[in-house]
């Protein structure tokens, strides 16, 4: 059977994620961004959480660590390479390694950029990946930790994966990110309608997530760096695909 996903906002902008296994009812967390917000979903699906997946250690992906640790006795899964910065973590994973929620098995993806050790959880049987901060809906993460050909390295690795598979990120930014995207890609049919969609599910204060990586391979600039449109709009008709990523990546910081 396929996993039920219940997304839910926490704080300002990030999602909240309880990831269920409906034939053994056994629930993780992705990430844990504020107890409050987690506890009142918690009460409404009735899914009592079993383990936390980190996926890095960011505050507003660990704030609630520690307190859900003591409240269910939860265990907490985090990136080998950040174990020392995740609150309450009992276990590291690594690439390729396994985590099982249920009879549901994910595979661990290495997707540094934002962090030197962000991790993603990618559940192939159900076509669901959860990438937190390294791929938005429309953007990417800031690289707060590592170069641009890290990140590109890591968007390679997602862009990979088959294109029905189901994304869920770890914020609420697609729409300031369409409005970037555009500056860069104006005349992608596509992403204009996309722009459209956006706007009027924010406007109607619904959520735009989740996505997919097919969708994303359309619309989203951050995996579109050999696209010969954006390039030319760049200027950067024969660069390298780190160059082109770099300068998409540069043009959305100081946007």
């Amino acid at each position: 059977m396929a996993l039920k996903i219940e997304q839910f906002m926490c704080r300002s902008d990030n999602f909240g994620i309880l990831v269920h296994d409906t034939e053994t009812g056994e629930t993780a967390l992705i990430d844990a961004p504020e107890e409050r917000a987690i506890l009142s979903a918690v009460e409404r699906t009735g899914w009592r959480p079993t383990m936390i997946l980190t996926t890095h250690h960011h505050p507003d992906h660990v704030e609630a660590n520690l307190a859900l640790k003591e409240r269910f006795g939860l265990t907490i899964t985090g990136p080998a390479a950040e174990a020392d910065r995740i609150p309450g973590i009992d276990r590291t994973v690594s690439e390729g390694d396994t985590v099982s929620v249920g009879k549901q098995g994910a595979t661990v993806i290495e997707t540094p950029g934002h962090t030197a050790g962000h991790v993603s959880y990618h559940f192939a049987e159900s076509g669901i990946v959860f990438t937190a901060d390294t791929l938005f809906a429309l953007g990417c993460g800031r690289l707060f930790e590592c170069k641009p050909p890290v990140m590109l390295a890591s968007l390679k690795k997602l862009a990979a994966l088959p294109l029905e598979t189901i994304v869920y990120c770890g914020h609420e930014y697609t729409e300031t990110n369409a409005r970037f995207a555009l500056t860069v890609d104006p005349t992608n049919s596509a992403l204009r309608e996309r722009a459209k969609e956006i706007s009027r599910l924010r406007s109607e204060g619904r959520p735009t997530l989740p996505t997919t990586v097919g969708r994303e391979m359309a619309t989203n600039p951050f995996l579109r760096w050999h696209d010969p449109v954006i390039r030319r709009n760049l200027g950067m008709e024969d660069a390298s695909d780190e160059a082109v990523f770099a300068e998409i990546r540069k043009r959305k910081d100081i946007s």
